[in-house]
């Protein structure tokens, strides 16, 4: 799959090249990490690279929090809640113990940064709090992969 991103990406024309790479990011699974690891290999500077992956996981999950939001208002407007699956009760435990900041800054080696956010907030997390640790945890993965994408590039190259 990652490969056939890459060569989505890779085949835009080069003014257009960040622009898949955000697209690419934006997917859950994909994120920063791997757009920016994508936008190296395909020949993006690494700041490009990073930058435009991040963007477009930041978009992407801003659209999970948001719905997740609106949503988690509606549904719970006087009723009780509901008992959780077994997955979703891993992950509840995971944010009691490690709050916001811990879920979103770890949470991202497991599962996407748009079903950790939309968890969160279906917990109960202030929306704006998992906004902003989000968005700091999706810039530090996907700048940790990208300067390690670049750096294995330019010791290859």
């Amino acid at each position: 799959m990652i490969e056939s991103l890459q060569q989505f990406a890779a085949t835009l024309p080069g003014a257009l090249q960040w622009l898949g790479v955000m697209l690419v990011a934006a997917i859950p699974f994909v994120e920063s990490y791997f757009g920016s690891v994508i936008g190296v290999l395909i020949g993006l500077g690494p700041v490009v690279a990073i930058a435009a992956a991040v963007a477009g996981n930041i978009i992407s999950m801003l659209i999970f929090v948001l719905g997740a939001h609106g949503v988690r208002a509606k549904a719970t407007a006087g009723r009780a809640p509901k008992e959780l699956t077994p997955r979703r009760a891993k992950l509840r435990r995971a944010f009691d113990k490690y709050g916001v900041a811990g879920v979103s800054l770890g949470g991202q080696a497991i599962l996407p940064s748009q079903i950790t956010s939309a968890a969160m907030v279906s917990f109960g997390a202030p929306k704006n709090a998992v906004i902003l640790w989000q968005v700091i945890s999706i810039i530090i993965w996907g700048t940790g992969f990208g300067i390690a994408a670049a750096l294995g590039v330019s010791l290859v190259g």
